[in-house]
Formats: C-alpha cells, sequence, structure tokens
C-alpha cells in the first residue's frame, strides 16, 4: 500500500495580527470540524486574516475564519464558509484565559492554522492592540531592515 504524502505543516496564517497585536502567550488549541472543512483545508481554501476568538458559556469559539468549500462537494451537505467552529482547550487554560481577557485592552487572535498528528490545530495568542504610533514604528522597522539587506546585497556583487 503507497504511503500518503505528508501534508505542509502550516496551512493558513494571520499575517495581519503580528501587525495589530502585541502578544503576550500563546496556546495550541484542537478545533471541531466538519469533514468538508477538513479536505477544504488540505486544498488551502481557508482565509484567516478576519478571524478572532471569542468566549461563549466557558468555552472558545473561532469566528471570521472562511473555509471555502470545495467545488466536489456533496450534494446532500449544505457547507457554510463562515461556520463558527469550536476551539478544544483544557478547561483550567480557558478559565485563566477568561481571567486575563476580562482585564482591559485584552483579546485572543487566532496566529495560524497546522497540521499536528494528523489533527488540525489553532494556534491562539493572548494580544494587547497596538496603537497607531506603534505600527508606524513596525513600518519604519520593516522598511529599515529592506535598505540594510538592499545595500549589503549590492556590496557583495
Amino acid at each position: 500500500m503507497a504511503k500518503k504524502p505528508d501534508s505542509p505543516a502550516r496551512i493558513a496564517e494571520n499575517k495581519k495580527a503580528a501587525f495589530n497585536y502585541f502578544f503576550e502567550e500563546r496556546h495550541e488549541a484542537g478545533m471541531v470540524l466538519h469533514g468538508w472543512e477538513v479536505k477544504a483545508l488540505r486544498q488551502g481554501k481557508v482565509q484567516l486574516t478576519d478571524g478572532y476568538v471569542l468566549i461563549r458559556d466557558g468555552e472558545l469559539y473561532l469566528l471570521g475564519c472562511l473555509i471555502h468549500p470545495l467545488k466536489t462537494a456533496s450534494t446532500h451537505v449544505n457547507p457554510e464558509a463562515g461556520r463558527t467552529k469550536k476551539l478544544l482547550l483544557k478547561k483550567d487554560e480557558i478559565k485563566r484565559l477568561i481571567g486575563k481577557i476580562e482585564q482591559k485592552g485584552y483579546t485572543l487572535v487566532p496566529l495560524n492554522l497546522h497540521w499536528k498528528n494528523g489533527y488540525v490545530k489553532c494556534e491562539i495568542a493572548l494580544a494587547k492592540g497596538k496603537a497607531e504610533h506603534d505600527k508606524r514604528d513596525t513600518i519604519k522597522e520593516r522598511e529599515g531592515k529592506r535598505e540594510v539587506e538592499r545595500a549589503m546585497k549590492s556590496r557583495h556583487r
């Protein structure tokens, strides 16, 4: 029997999150998914940039993460791209996160989706929003690094 090729570990990444937030701590959560969603994730049909984590009744939910259904989806399944997905964490971790989120300015942000031992995991971060001047500093820093790299590259030629 032929062995399946390993899927790439990273499925999707939220690059906007690092620009908009400071990360305090990171957690890896499991996800409750339907079969068509897993198939779509294997094809990379996911958008995580507008996603956020909500706490309802002591449970974590991922909202705003769009998993676009494949064209070959079954006829008896009615896929919904923007479905709310439940995140799985241990009860004591959830309680600790709830305590931190009740503090002013903290939120939970999804950072990426990845494979781990055949399961889809979502890396979430306890984050604090950046002010406008912090975002400008990030842009200046990024442009400065680019200029240094360009100078080094032209110097080696």
